[in-house]
Order: C-alpha cells, then structure tokens, then sequence
C-alpha cells in the first residue's frame, strides 16, 4: 500500500488530534463538570435601612432522578448554612420517582421558612431531543407537558406543603424574617406560557411590606419586566441552566428564554416602567437526564445574603 503524501499524514494526524481533544471535552462536561457543584454568594442591599442581614439559599432546577447521589449529597449538606429562607424556583423532578430523593436531599432545610414555584420538568418528563434544538430553537415556549409523561409533581407539593413552604403559583404572601416584612408574589411556568401575572399584579404596599419579591420559574420579559414595572425589589428565577455550556472567555449562547445571555445567570439588574430592580437567575443544579453535561458553567445554588439599602436610593421608598 503507498505511504500517504506528507499533507494528506498532517490532516490525519490534525484530525486525530481534534478528535482526542473533542473527546476529552466531552468527558470533562459529561463526567467532571456536571457535578461539580459550587455555592455562590451575593450581597442585595434591598432592606430597609438599619435592618439586619437576612440570608436567602435559592435552589433552582435540581432535576433529581434516584441515581444522581454526588447530587443529593452535595444538597443535603446546604443545610449546614442555616439560612433564615429558602426559595426553589422549580424544576426540582426528572424522574417518577424522584419525589423522595428531592425530600431527603433538602433534608433540615424543610425546616427553614420556603416558598416554591413550578417548572415544566415538574410537570412531565423530559424527553430525548437533540441538543441542536437549543440553538435552533432560542427562546421557544415548550408544548403543554402530555398526561403519558406526568411527573408526580402533586405529591412533592403536598410535602412542601407539610413542611411549611408556601407554594406561590399565582398567589402571594407574607413572612416576616428578624423583624422585616418580605412580601412574596409568584407566578406558574412562562416557559408552558402557563403565567398569569395579571392574578398577582399591582404596586407594591410598603404599608404592608418592607421588600417586595417577585418568584418565578423562566426569567421570561413579559414577567420580569411586569414585576419590575410594579416595583418589585427582587426578582428570582432559574430555568436557564446558566446557558449549560459556555465558551469561555465569551459566556452563554443561549439563554432557552428571551432573556438576553448577558443575564443569563448571576445578580444583575433589570429595569421596566421607569423602575429598575435586583435579579437572581439561578444557573441551577442539573440537568435534563438525555443531556447531562456541562461546560464552563458549573452547577450551583446561591446564597443571597440581603442586606440595608442606603436611606438616599432614590427608589422612592420609605427609610
């Protein structure tokens, strides 16, 4: 057999070599990264002035399923911060019978003061797409999840509920942490274009609450902005995955929503109706089990820690 000329050996060996790296990439975000768990921390300076800290834990789109352990560990020892709240964006099933696992792994945070939304993979199963779908598909709305694919979402409800927490679908509510009124208003998944903000709108009553929080599932505009132009303080919501895989150096590609990827994760600021308030996006801590990977985009949970706003803002709210 002849020897190959000498370009024709570069191209192979080039090809070769792209081909290890491309693999080696692929185990790093399929067998490394997706379980590399980091806690991340912001300070929102959204209390009233002189109030004491207050520390928020936002878990969001755990995604469980019964064999993801290093998953369940990781959460279970969030307990060991002993924030004065929690707040689950949804997305917490990927799975039939991952109901006790979530249970297990929020463990002593049960205990804490929650509030909780729902997102579609609570609703139905995940199925296999392709990956593609992501870039060809940017800020799609999901199809209404099918009855043959229900998630036990009902059940991880009523346990919530028995621990206390306080499911925001289209409701709102009140609670007070070291003497500061938090007031919560929530809506259901934007993503199934299953959000009604109309139900819970309206200004914010600073004679009824000292901070305003507004708790979602997919940081859609047309919710983000509304909670904002209603003056809002604080916004939170997951449902991105932080864009799941990033190139670094440049950031996400896509957001799966029509946020721009700038905020795909991360404190940021949004601004609507002449009012501008804080934003968590939570990049969350899982996955869709058909495409378990992540890269340069860890999976996380994030401690907020809430803090005094200066009494000259000029928000306009009462010192």
């Amino acid at each position: 057999m002849p020897t190959p000329p000498r370009w024709a050996r570069r191209g192979l060996q080039g090809l070769g070599v792209a081909g290890l790296v491309g693999a080696g990439t692929l185990a790093y975000a399929g067998l490394y990264e997706v379980d590399a768990y980091r806690l991340r921390r912001f300070s929102v300076p959204v209390l009233p002035p002189g109030a004491r800290d207050i520390r928020v834990l936002h878990v969001s789109d755990i995604h469980m399923t019964p064999t993801r352990t290093r998953r369940q560990r990781w959460l279970s020892e969030l307990s060991g911060l002993e924030p004065d709240l929690v707040v689950d964006t949804g997305d917490n099933l990927a799975h039939p019978d991952a109901v006790p696992f979530v249970l297990q792994s929020l463990g002593r945070l049960l205990d804490v003061p929650g509030v909780y939304v729902w997102g579609s993979n609570d609703y139905s199963a995940p199925v296999l797409k392709s990956p593609l779908r992501y870039l060809t598909h940017r800020g799609a709305h999901a199809k209404d999840p099918e009855p043959a694919r229900a998630l036990p979402w009902v059940d991880l409800g009523e346990a919530f509920s028995r621990r206390g927490w306080t499911d925001l679908t289209h409701t709102t509510t009140t609670i007070e942490v070291q003497g500061v009124r938090l007031g919560f208003r929530g809506t259901d998944d934007a993503h199934l274009r299953r959000d009604h903000y109309a139900e819970v709108a309206g200004p914010v009553d600073r004679d009824e609450v000292d901070v305003a929080i507004g708790v979602t599932h997919a940081p859609y505009r047309r919710v983000i902005d509304a909670m904002t132009a209603d003056g809002l303080d604080l916004v939170l919501a997951g449902h991105t995955h932080g864009g799941q895989v990033a190139i670094p150096g440049y950031g996400a590609l896509v957001t799966n929503c029509d946020l721009d990827t700038a905020r795909v994760k991360g404190l940021s600021q949004n601004t609507a109706g002449g009012r501008t308030a804080w934003m968590h996006v939570s990049a969350g801590l899982g996955t869709s089990p058909y495409s378990a990977v992540r890269f340069a985009c860890p999976p996380e949970a994030t401690l907020l820690t809430l803090t005094s706003r200066p009494a000259d803002d000029g928000s306009g709210r009462p010192a």
